[in-house]
């Protein structure tokens, strides 16, 4: 079981409370969990995945040690008859997978991971070359850590773009958003649009439209949280007198 909070009172509090109920073991503060490393400093908190990045890079059996700047080239539309057929496309399969779990903490490449995967089911020779592209980027970019400070405004900020036409096989548009609370980066995601967009001012409406039903459930999950404060956790600082 994990307790995250600020308020080192009723983290002990709670703990104490737990282990009365249930068998368990304090380990200490957060510092690796379900491949994700987390560190922290006084003032904010980082999050990362830099030795799932080392065995994604031993997976991929790299034959040179050179990096990329950006995750793909631009203006690269691929098709699914690009190249000739991979004979072995389990490699390609198993690295595509590991990456969507990357982009738990990597949203700078969740387009690129949302590109490769149409191609699991058939990969080829030019799709394999851009996933390794993907990964040169990511060794010349390792160190790369989400931060979230602990002093921030709770309030949200949300940003949205689209492509236009972008799939050739049936031209549809994909979407884009990303979510802030304050000055951290809380939510992301690149999904293609379910209908054919007539400009490129409609694929950006879709977008926005995505993006709004996201900040309106992020909205409810805050009260949520304010209503548990308030109902839950306020009443036992009073009773117990953690304050």
């Amino acid at each position: 079981m994990i307790i995250t909070g600020d308020d080192s009172k009723y983290i002990v509090f709670a703990k104490a409370h737990l282990s009365e109920q249930f068998l368990m073991s304090d380990l200490g503060p957060l510092r690796y969990f379900l491949e994700i490393e987390v560190s922290s400093t006084y003032d904010d908190f980082f999050i990362s995945q830099e030795k799932y990045i080392q065995d994604l890079l031993t997976c991929a059996v790299l034959s040179d040690e050179h990096t990329a700047k950006t995750p793909m080239d631009l203006n690269v539309h691929l098709r699914a008859s690009d190249g000739d057929p991979l004979s072995d496309p389990m490699r390609y399969r198993h690295l595509v997978g590991s990456l969507v779990y990357l982009v738990v903490t990597r949203p700078d490449i969740s387009y690129h991971v949302h590109i490769l995967s149409k191609f699991v089911s058939t990969p080829t020779s030019v799709h394999y070359s851009h996933l390794l592209h993907v990964v040169q980027y990511l060794h010349g970019t390792i160190s790369h850590r989400l931060f979230f400070p602990c002093s921030s405004l709770l309030q949200l900020q949300a940003y949205s773009d689209a492509t236009w036409a972008s799939d050739p096989s049936d031209r549809r548009s994909l979407s884009s958003y990303r979510v802030f609370l304050g000055g951290s980066l809380i939510a992301w995601k690149t999904k293609k649009q379910t209908m054919v967009s007539c400009s490129s001012a409609e694929a950006d409406l879709r977008a926005m439209a995505l993006l709004t039903a996201e900040v309106t459930w992020l909205q409810w999950l805050l009260e949520d949280f304010w209503c548990f404060y308030y109902y839950t956790y306020y009443p036992l600082v009073r009773q117990y007198k953690l304050y």
